[in-house]
C-alpha cells in the first residue's frame, strides 16, 4: 500500500493558489495525518470484511422492540427540536430539526409534552471517552471548546475524560476507573453522564463491567456513534496502521498496550458483550449516527463504500445496529456521519473542511444540550434502573 494512493487530489485551486502549491502544502503537511485518520480502520484488502469464522457467539439480528431496546425517539426528537429552535442560527453550524435527525422506519407519535429549556436541578455533566487516536491529533485539531462553554449556560458542565489513543479497551476501562475515582463524589444523586463517542463506548462498557465501584458516581452512560458492537472495517486494519497516528502534527501519543484495533474488531466486541451482561444499575442511552449518504463527507466515502458491502445504513465507521447498547433507551438517528458527530475538524481547519471533510457541519452544541435535557427527564421518571438483558 502506497501513501500516494491514499491521498486525494484537491481541487484546481484555493484563495488564488496554484493547485500544486495547494497540493504540496497539504500532502507534505497535515493532510497525511488526516488521511492517515481515515484510513486506520479502512485497509487495503479485498478480503472479506467479517470472514467465515466458527469462533462467534450465537447472534440474532432483531428489530430493537425484540431486544430490549426501549425507542424513545419521539421524546427525544421532542426536546432536540425545542433546543434547535430556542438557540437557532445563533450557534454554530445549525439545522433544520427535520435535517439534524433522520426518520427511520415508523417513528412514535410525539408525546407532546412541553420541553423545560431552563436552567437543569440535577447539573449533569458530560464526561466524554473519545475513539481510537484522538489523542494523536487533538493538539492539531485545536477544538474551540464551545460545547462545555454552552453547556454551562443551563446548568450543566462537559469535559473530556482521556484515555490512550492506541490501547484496548481493557486498558482504558482502567483509566476510566481512575478518573472517576480521584474526582470528588458529587452530593446527592449522581452527576456524571459518561458519553462514549465510537470506541470511548465499549471502553466505557469495560469499565462499568469490570469496576462496580464507579456505579454510584455515574447517572447513565450515552453511546453516541459507539462501536458497541465494534466495526468491520477493524478485521481489515491492523495496528500499525493506526500507530501512523503517532506522527500526526504535534502528536505526543504513544503506541500504549497496542490493542486499539483489535478490540474494535467485531469478533471481540459481540464476545465480550455476550460473556458480560451489563449492570442494571446504570441507566444505558443511545444515539446513533445513521447518515443520509449526501451527509458522508468525501474523504469518508471509501470506509462508507466498504461497509455497504455489509450494509449501506452506515456511518463511514459503523454500521448502524452495531451502535445500540443491548437494553439500552434509543434516542434517535443523527443525519450526520461518524465524524461530523464529535470531531469538528472543518470549523478549526477551514481549507481541509471544504476540501476533503465537506459534511463536517453539524449543531453539536445543541445536541449535546439535548442528550442532557433528555437524560435528565429520562432519569427523573418512574420507573426500575433498565440495564442489560
Amino acid at each position: 500500500m502506497r501513501a500516494s494512493d491514499l491521498v486525494p487530489e484537491p481541487p484546481q485551486a484555493v484563495a488564488g493558489q496554484p493547485a500544486g502549491g495547494v497540493r504540496a502544502r497539504l500532502t507534505g503537511g497535515v493532510l497525511p495525518g488526516v488521511i492517515a485518520a481515515c484510513l486506520v480502520l479502512g485497509g487495503c484488502a479485498s478480503k472479506p470484511l467479517i470472514p467465515y469464522s466458527t469462533d462467534t457467539p450465537p447472534l440474532a439480528l432483531l428489530p430493537a422492540s425484540q431486544s430490549g431496546v426501549q425507542d424513545k425517539r419521539a421524546r427525544f426528537r421532542e426536546i432536540f427540536c425545542a433546543v434547535l429552535q430556542a438557540r437557532g442560527p445563533e450557534l454554530p453550524d445549525y439545522r433544520p430539526c427535520e435535517d439534524a435527525l433522520n426518520r427511520i422506519g415508523t417513528e412514535p407519535a410525539g408525546t407532546g409534552k412541553p420541553v423545560d429549556l431552563g436552567p437543569s436541578m440535577r447539573h449533569l455533566v458530560a464526561v466524554v471517552v473519545p475513539g481510537i487516536g484522538y489523542e494523536c491529533f487533538e493538539p492539531w485539531l485545536n477544538a474551540p471548546g464551545t460545547v462545555p462553554k454552552h453547556l454551562r449556560e443551563f446548568g450543566y458542565d462537559g469535559m473530556l475524560l482521556k484515555v490512550d489513543a492506541l490501547s484496548g479497551s481493557a486498558n482504558n476501562a482502567r483509566q476510566i476507573r481512575d478518573a472517576i475515582m480521584a474526582m470528588p463524589p458529587a452530593a446527592g444523586a449522581p452527576r456524571l453522564v459518561l458519553v462514549g463517542y465510537s470506541k470511548g463506548a465499549p471502553d466505557i462498557l469495560q469499565a462499568v463491567v469490570a469496576y462496580p465501584e464507579i456505579r454510584s458516581r455515574v447517572a447513565a452512560v450515552v453511546s453516541a456513534a459507539g462501536a458497541v458492537g465494534g466495526s468491520a472495517l477493524a478485521n481489515d486494519a491492523e495496528q500499525y496502521q493506526a500507530d501512523m497516528l503517532r506522527h500526526f502534527p504535534g502528536a505526543t501519543c504513544d503506541s500504549g498496550d497496542g490493542g486499539a484495533v483489535e478490540s474494535l474488531r467485531p469478533a471481540i466486541r459481540k464476545a465480550w458483550l455476550a460473556g458480560n451482561p451489563l449492570p442494571r444499575d446504570v441507566r444505558y442511552y443511545s444515539l446513533v449516527t445513521l447518515p443520509r449518504p449526501e451527509r458522508i463527507s468525501s474523504i469518508l466515502t471509501s470506509s462508507y463504500d466498504k461497509l455497504a458491502r455489509i450494509d449501506g445504513r452506515n456511518d463511514s465507521q459503523v454500521v448502524f445496529y452495531d451502535q445500540i447498547v443491548p437494553g439500552s433507551t434509543l434516542m434517535g438517528y443523527v443525519n450526520a456521519d461518524h465524524w461530523a458527530l464529535a470531531v469538528p475538524i472543518a470549523r478549526t481547519h477551514t481549507t481541509i473542511g471544504s476540501m476533503f471533510v465537506t459534511q463536517n457541519a453539524y449543531p453539536r452544541e445543541a445536541l449535546t444540550e439535548a442528550v442532557l435535557r433528555f437524560v435528565e427527564e429520562d432519569l427523573a421518571a418512574p420507573g426500575p434502573a433498565r440495564g442489560g438483558m
